[in-house]
């Protein structure tokens, strides 16, 4: 039976993780009211974004109202109608309520201007609050509109046009047994200084006995000769060797069924048309890992259209090959025995390595 390991990072590059029991939490999230933001939801966003100048319209209406009110505008004999005959000077002319106090804290915060209401040099405050109010509506679009900005422009948007294979294979190239995954972006645009990475997620146990369920090594990859810094113009194949110096050295693919271990794939670089940094993630648990597979090629040249072609199609398509099923430590003992003489423990162990590949792969 396969044991599964709880996943740390879905595959859409989501992490599996939840905090609780965390103090003043919602203190320091306001701290940070920009980032708090920026990660929300857009529903919330678009929420404090319609809130904060409806609220601030409304408070300045009531200041503007407190203004009217206690210079003595909002009086019977001193409203627009009967201002020239009573020969009153008011704070702001027509200005006849609560209404018209809203409607002038909405032309003063967005320079609206549409020439009926304006101050007067009858009332300081009133030339006082103008300028507060005018200054507050700058900064306030600002902000907001900083903030729309950065989170339809943020990293992770431009992250879910990266694509990782659906599954991981395990094959012999070169004569080594090669852990690989392929990666493709879908734009045009590419991903200026491409580089990928690869982490173990397994259960280690120290020297004191002490368990460490959530301990990362770090895996060697790269993609033919060119290391994990990559030219990211097509679909590529990741390949990790499984040598002395691989985690997975004495990993068969019995062991690749009963253990339970997470693949964690990194690919960041910095986005060609905006110039912003981005991270693309995935994982792999043992399941998702076929052992004697090699993916199928998705690059061909299209002689009509002069062009290399992508199929996207044959993205997660695998070719089953034979494979021994032993480790490569095992692996690597046999092809050293083979170099010096074969003994006849050798060639028999060599037999029915064949024998359990051809009845794995039927």
């Amino acid at each position: 039976m396969r044991k599964v390991r709880r996943r740390a990072v879905f595959k859409n590059g989501d992490c599996n993780v939840l905090q609780k029991n965390l103090t003043r939490r919602r203190l320091r999230f306001l701290q940070d009211m920009y980032t708090t933001l920026v990660d929300s939801q857009w529903r919330w966003t678009l929420l404090v974004f319609a809130l904060s100048f409806i609220l601030s319209w409304l408070i300045f209406a009531v200041l503007w109202w407190l203004i009217m009110y206690t210079h003595g505008d909002l009086e019977e004999m001193h409203l627009p109608d009967n201002q020239e005959e009573s020969g009153w000077q008011p704070c702001v002319s027509a200005i006849e309520g609560f209404t018209s106090c809203f409607l002038f804290s909405i032309e003063t915060q967005h320079t609206i201007g549409y020439g009926v209401r304006t101050t007067s040099p009858e009332c300081p405050e009133a030339i006082f609050m103008m300028c507060f109010q005018s200054i507050y509506g700058v900064m306030s679009s600002a902000f907001m509109a900083g903030i729309v900005f950065a989170k339809m422009t943020r990293a992770k948007q431009r992250a879910q046009t990266l694509l990782f294979s659906k599954n991981a294979v395990i094959c012999q190239r070169d004569g080594f047994l090669t852990l690989m995954f392929r990666v493709g972006d879908m734009r045009k645009s590419h991903i200026i200084g491409a580089a990928v990475r690869a982490q173990l997620v397994r259960t280690r146990t120290t020297k004191e006995g002490e368990v460490m369920t959530q301990y990362f090594t770090e895996l060697e990859i790269g993609s033919d000769e060119s290391g994990s810094s990559l030219f990211f113009i097509w679909p590529m194949v990741i390949e990790h060797k499984i040598d002395e110096n691989s985690p997975l050295y004495n990993m068969s693919a019995t062991d690749l069924l009963q253990d339970k271990f997470e693949i964690v794939v990194l690919l960041e670089g910095t986005v060609e048309s905006t110039g912003q940094s981005t991270q693309a993630r995935s994982s792999y648990i043992n399941t998702e890992i076929l052992w004697g597979h090699r993916f199928d090629p998705v690059v061909v040249y299209n002689k009509n259209l002069q062009a290399y072609e992508i199929d996207y199609a044959r993205f997660n398509e695998t070719t089953q090959v034979d494979t021994p099923l032993c480790s490569a430590r095992e692996l690597h003992e046999i092809y050293k025995v083979q170099e010096g003489f074969r003994t006849p423990e050798t060639t028999f162990a060599m037999r029915q390595m064949s024998i359990n590949a051809s009845d794995h792969n039927s």
